[in-house]
Order: structure tokens, then C-alpha cells, then sequence
């Protein structure tokens, strides 16, 4: 069996309304991953299949969350030990650990060269610093990130299909298929 971990672009399905996470592993039991877990209520999903390629698990998992909550969710699927290489790549990793609310990675569908950051730097005006490292965006967020203007340019027209998690969010999948 082999470990992956999928992350859901939104659980927010409507007003007042958010996927469950009992319901997102009840889900994942029905297309026949054992061990379904969830951090907390974030979206994020860790389970392990004989299935050995993790592109290969995005369609289904899209086509059940659709037919389960009755909404299309892009979601992006990595394998464990991929996880496990995206925590150690973090390149603002002591800013991460400084404050985790700083720290954010765009994990990508399709990897990003690094001409995307050339679109992107102009957007960068409270010091924001960015990096692609294995096709996944990072970026440190020196003040608030929800009051940066880079969030407004990174888009799935302009980047295609991605995810952001904070670091705290990815230390803990990490942890989680440590354990």
C-alpha cells in the first residue's frame, strides 16, 4: 500500500454549508482507500491504495466529491514520500518556523517553470518573497496575507489548478504520514 495525500481546492460548498470531514472519509472508504484521515477541518486528506500513480487518483476522487456533495472541487493528490520532499523543500523554512502564518505554498496540478515568478513579482509590494522549487509556488508573507495584493494575481487562469496550505498545515500531513 502506498501513502498519498489529496487536497481539496475548497470545503465550502455553499452558504452555511462545508464538507464534513467524517463525510470526506466515509467518501475516500468508498472508493476502497483504507486508513482515510483528515487534519482537522482543512481540506486535506491521507489515505493509502495499491494504486501507484498519484495523477491517477485526482478524477476519481473529483468524480465522488461530486457526486457526494453535490459540487466540483479540484483536487490535487501527491504521494506520500512527494509530501514528504515538499515539506523538505520549504525555502523560507526559518520564516515558517518563526511564524507558519507566513509561510504558504501554492501546491500546483501541472508544476510551474520559474517564468511564472516574472508575472508575479510586480504584485510583490509589502516584501512578499517568492520561489518555485519542484513546480510548487512558496511564498513568505512578511505582514498579513490576506492583505497582500499577490493574492488577487495568483489565480487558476493565470497559474492553473493549485492549492494554497500554510506551513503548519503542511508540517502536520507530514507528521501524519510519519505516523
Amino acid at each position: 500500500m502506498n501513502s498519498y495525500v489529496a487536497l481539496l481546492y475548497s470545503i465550502v460548498l455553499g452558504p452555511g454549508r462545508r464538507v464534513v470531514m467524517a463525510d470526506l472519509k466515509k467518501m475516500a472508504e468508498e472508493l476502497g482507500y483504507s486508513a482515510p484521515r483528515t487534519l482537522v477541518a482543512t481540506g486535506n486528506l491521507v489515505f493509502a491504495t495499491g494504486q501507484t500513480s498519484a495523477r491517477d487518483l485526482e478524477s476519481p476522487l473529483e468524480e465522488a466529491f461530486s457526486r457526494t456533495f453535490g459540487r466540483h472541487v479540484d483536487i490535487i493528490v501527491r504521494s506520500g514520500a512527494g509530501w514528504q520532499t515538499l515539506e523538505a523543500s520549504n525555502p523560507f523554512h526559518d520564516e515558517g518556523e518563526a511564524d507558519a502564518t507566513q509561510v504558504h505554498v501554492r501546491v500546483m496540478r501541472d508544476p510551474l517553470d520559474e517564468t511564472a515568478l516574472d508575472g508575479l513579482r510586480r504584485y510583490c509590494t509589502a516584501g512578499e518573497r517568492l520561489a518555485i522549487v519542484n513546480g510548487d509556488l512558496w511564498i513568505h508573507f512578511p505582514g498579513k496575507a490576506s492583505e497582500s495584493k499577490l493574492l488577487g494575481a495568483i489565480t487558476t487562469k493565470r497559474l492553473g489548478v493549485g492549492t494554497f496550505r500554510n506551513w503548519n498545515t503542511v508540517k502536520g500531513l507530514a507528521e501524519m504520514l510519519r505516523s
